[in-house]
């Protein structure tokens, strides 16, 4: 633990504040006040990034900690991209809370020095790991917005009108950023898969194997939103639905992120940001 990391903390937990204290009181300082925290944070998160790679001369996701410093500050990137170009205020409500509790978790973990590891020489590997980790975030922020249009229109259905609704934007327009966040994960994530996929080939001779459980569960992760996406454009599948699978994919990437490296075994089992 040291004074860079505690401070990237204070700063998400201020930003949490401002966001919950914006939903509450809708006064649009206090959402000003959340998001230039945030951004604070987040520029402090670059930083140990940038301190973490000149250090080592590698993209730091060799281990837990690293990998999970990494997720949050891409978690983090995205949010602001996607808060710019789709201008709803209320994402940061689940974008900050997320991120306070993957950088406390992060200060508990050992921070030991770690070997380089000669895979991450790799120009195809860091692509893959970049572009997969952002297709994760965005997808993260796509969960986030499936709750909030579930407690929206669990406030309109139960004709309350009270909390959520009041605070809440549509459910039109929740429904539409939720799908602007997996659009932009599925694509993410697609280039990151293919990158994985080219590495294996040039490195094994093969483009799949099916003995590595990572690579099957991110199939599988991949084949979800697919369908979610063909189920939209084919089927028509709107609001709820989207907003339910929104949220079983973000769980099946969670076990595919988490579970694999510490129940399954494979070649992806030492660290988890391959």
């Amino acid at each position: 633990m040291n004074l860079l990391d505690i401070s990237i903390v204070l700063f998400y937990l201020l930003g949490t504040v401002g966001y919950f204290a914006h939903l509450i009181f809708q006064k649009d300082f206090l959402y000003r006040a959340g998001f230039y925290l945030l951004l604070c944070g987040f520029l402090l998160h670059s930083v140990s990034i940038g301190v973490g790679f000149t250090a080592s001369g590698q993209i730091t996701v060799r281990n837990l900690h690293e990998t999970l410093s990494m997720s949050g500050w891409i978690i983090a990137g995205v949010f602001f991209l996607l808060q710019k170009r789709l201008n709803l205020k209320i994402l940061g409500v689940w974008a900050a809370p997320l991120l306070l509790v993957i950088m406390i978790i992060v200060m508990q973990l050992p921070r030991e020095p770690v070997q380089a590891v000669k895979i991450l020489d790799s120009v195809l590997i860091v692509f893959h790991v970049v572009a997969v980790l952002a297709g994760d975030a965005a997808l993260a922020l796509a969960c986030g917005v499936g709750i909030l249009y579930l407690l929206q229109e669990w406030d309109i259905k139960n004709k309350k009108q009270g909390f959520f609704f009041k605070r809440l934007p549509s459910l039109d327009m929740l429904d539409r950023t939720g799908y602007a966040c997996i659009i932009f994960g599925f694509i993410s994530l697609t280039l990151g898969l293919i990158g994985g996929l080219v590495y294996s080939k040039t490195t094994y001779g093969r483009f799949w194997g099916w003995d590595a459980a990572k690579e099957i569960w991110s199939g599988a992760t991949w084949l979800i939103y697919a369908a979610l996406i063909h189920e939209r454009l084919v089927v028509g599948w709107r609001g709820r639905r989207s907003a339910i699978m929104a949220i079983i994919g973000f769980i099946v990437l969670l076990f595919t992120f988490f579970g694999v490296n510490f129940i399954l075994k494979g070649q992806h089992g030492n660290f988890t940001g391959l």
